[in-house]
């Protein structure tokens, strides 16, 4: 194991890390009556053991090789398709391959083990030096449940991973806003843990299911892993989408008219469809990272589209504040003529004063928007654009009368 490099090292870590693989491998040797099962990893150049059950004095451990071309699972890596093999002397296909007489098996089966990435892991895989009958539906069935669930818990460590870095930067970043700490913390331990328990709960119900062999409750409860994994990604991409905003440190004059401008033309085909009008005027130019300022009016423009009244033209205007020289206190003291103003308001439906307490906060859940999917973190994108230059948004509204959203910018 210690030639593997680091990649490799980790793939099999992730397998050790899924608590019902040896289980899987027994309940595989016992229904088979096969005396040899194990998960391999299979790249390019590498056949690797991440997990084995050895009932024949195969001699392969965890991190063990066999040599890529000496094996039928090069060929499954090419073709990503099963091979099934209950009798070696009886299988045209296979009674001469270099395989089963290098090893000395008569039964042998394998499966792919795709990730829902579409990338190539490994395969699942029995051997035996006797014949087994193999190719009965059941048997295929377990082993394509079992190669799914490999995937569904593979995807899952993958995105607890991820989202532990991704945390762990933004924590690090974040270390001066409390409540955006707080926010992430919640995530943690509710949004993140929920699909994850559901995961563990609904894999516990599948191996109960496979042990009586109960074939169609597995294929369901497959599914429902499947739908919290989805639910557990869409999570990840939307805390990676906004720890992007951490990234941008370009900083350089930018015209706020010209941003608008830009951003009304992308945006020409939704604001035609939903019968929307924006206008501006005198806005300034201010130093600021331009992509997060297209970011910032482009959130901003669509949330408010979100909340259009309907039956009628929905118009959004934005502004300069009215006191453009206001005075700002910041560390106890008073700096005239050092901030500005940016105002965008609508005739929208606007917002209830429960919802405005939460508008701003990552995965906040308003009952209206989009049948009920998250909404709050294209606001939340709009307040770390802000704080990223150093300024503040609040935003105003009473429902049926519209929402006006107030920026507050250094000039530099």
């Amino acid at each position: 194991m210690s030639n593997l490099d680091s990649n490799l090292l980790n793939d099999i870590a992730r397998i050790e890390q899924i608590s019902i693989v040896p289980t899987m491998l027994e309940v595989i040797c016992r229904t088979t009556g096969m005396g040899f099962a194990a998960i391999a990893r299979v790249t390019e150049d590498k056949w690797v053991a991440c997990s084995v059950r050895d009932e024949i004095e195969f001699g392969l451990k965890p991190g063990g090789e066999l040599v890529l071309e000496t094996t039928i699972c090069n060929e499954i890596r090419s073709n990503r398709e099963a091979v099934v093999i209950d009798n070696v002397d009886r299988d045209p296909n296979f009674c001469q391959h270099h395989t089963p007489k290098m090893y000395g098996f008569k039964s042998y089966i394998s499966v792919p083990i795709i990730l829902k990435n579409g990338k190539f892991f490994g395969t699942l895989c029995a051997i035996d030096p006797r014949p087994a009958v193999l190719s009965d539906i059941k048997i295929t069935g377990m082993f394509n449940m079992f190669v799914d669930l490999i995937a569904f818990h593979l995807q899952s460590i993958e995105s607890v991973e991820r989202t532990r870095q991704t945390l762990n930067e933004v924590n690090h970043q974040l270390a001066d806003s409390i409540n955006i700490n707080n926010q992430f913390q919640f995530i943690s331990n509710h949004n993140l843990q929920e699909p994850l328990r559901k995961m563990r709960v609904f894999s516990g119900m599948m191996l109960n299911a496979v042990d009586k062999n109960e074939l169609d409750k597995v294929k369901a409860y497959a599914a429902r892993v499947d739908s919290c994994a989805a639910e557990f990604s869409a999570i990840v991409t939307e805390l990676s989408d906004f720890t992007e905003l951490f990234n941008e440190t370009n900083f350089e004059t930018v015209d706020l008219n010209q941003v608008v401008s830009d951003v009304s033309g992308l945006l020409s085909l939704l604001l035609e469809t939903t019968n929307t009008q924006i206008t501006f005027e005198n806005l300034p130019t201010i130093t600021a990272n331009r992509f997060q300022m297209e970011q910032l009016f482009r959130n901003l423009v669509t949330n408010s589209i979100q909340y259009a009244k309907g039956g009628g033209q929905h118009l959004i205007h934005i502004h300069p504040g009215k006191n453009e020289n206001e005075i700002a206190e910041r560390n106890g003291q008073q700096k005239m003529n050092h901030v500005l103003k940016i105002v965008i308001e609508d005739n929208g439906r606007g917002f209830s004063q429960v919802q405005l307490q939460k508008i701003f906060n990552i995965f906040s859940k308003f009952p209206d928007y989009k049948n009920g999917q998250t909404e709050g973190h294209s606001l939340a994108y709009c307040r770390k654009i802000v704080n990223n230059h150093g300024g503040h948004i609040k935003a105003e509204s009473a429902e049926g009368k519209g929402t006006v959203f107030s920026i507050t910018l250094p000039r530099k």
